[in-house]
């Protein structure tokens, strides 16, 4: 170390030398080394850098190096995150996974091999052939389960989710297909003529009053006007003759 040190430093250092820089820290901060070529120089953080973990002392507090597969670590035996072709496993980096977990390698990690689960079948479906339940004795009933827990990338596929076997009943004759449809039909064709021959009727009257109501007009402007009758009376009024 350099004998002359300062204690008027800047950068966070409490104490430093012009060519080692900082010698001690400030509270709280962090001291590293941080090699520039051939030479080391001290620079004190408030955090330790990428491929560091801090040791807090009652005289220093020091950021030093995790271990060489390690990108960041809690302790220098304890990794958090490893750098690239490893995979974290309870704090180490390791090249492959253990028997039973499987690599991750979204998450870099050694994770759990999840298998697939399914639900319990359902109940069988009704006997049909073709979508109908009558016109036969032989079809096929049918039952399905969900897939409750996809697998992981090596855990067990999934099995079918369905499931079709033969199954025979009784013959029955099916309902005639429209029958009901037929009499709706006809009820409807039946109340639409109904109502057509009430509109006509209507229409027909309406007609029948349009027309006496013109022909009353046409009467009344073709026949002439009666004159009125003289009045007697005035007509044999005596003339004054005195004059």
């Amino acid at each position: 170390v350099h004998p002359n040190v300062s204690q008027g430093c800047q950068g966070g250092c409490a104490t430093c030398s012009d060519y080692n820089g900082c010698l001690s820290c400030k509270p709280r901060l962090f001291f590293v080394l941080e090699r520039i070529g051939m030479k080391q120089i001290g620079v004190c953080l408030s955090s330790c850098p990428s491929g560091y973990y801090g040791t807090r002392y009652p005289d220093i507090n020091k950021c030093a190096k995790c271990k060489a597969d390690c990108d960041t670590c809690f302790t220098r035996n304890f990794c958090t995150k490893c750098k690239s072709g490893f995979y974290l496993y309870s704090g180490k980096c390791l090249e492959r996974c253990p028997d039973g977990l499987e690599a991750n390698n979204h998450t870099m990690e050694c994770t759990t091999i999840v298998h697939c689960e399914t639900s319990e079948w359902s109940p069988w479906s009704p006997c049909m052939k073709k979508g109908k339940t009558c016109g036969f004795k032989k079809g096929n009933e049918v039952r399905v389960r969900e897939i409750v827990q996809h697998p992981s990338a090596r855990g067990n596929p999934c099995p079918a989710t369905t499931e079709s076997r033969k199954c025979i009943v009784q013959r029955k004759r099916c309902q005639k297909e429209g029958k009901g449809k037929k009499n709706r039909e006809e009820k409807r064709k039946k109340s639409n003529k109904d109502e057509s021959k009430e509109t006509r009727q209507e229409n027909k009257g309406r007609a029948a009053r349009r027309q006496n109501r013109e022909q009353r007009e046409n009467n009344n402007k073709t026949q002439p006007k009666k004159r009125k009758a003289p009045n007697k009376e005035q007509d044999l009024a005596p003339v004054d003759t005195a004059h």
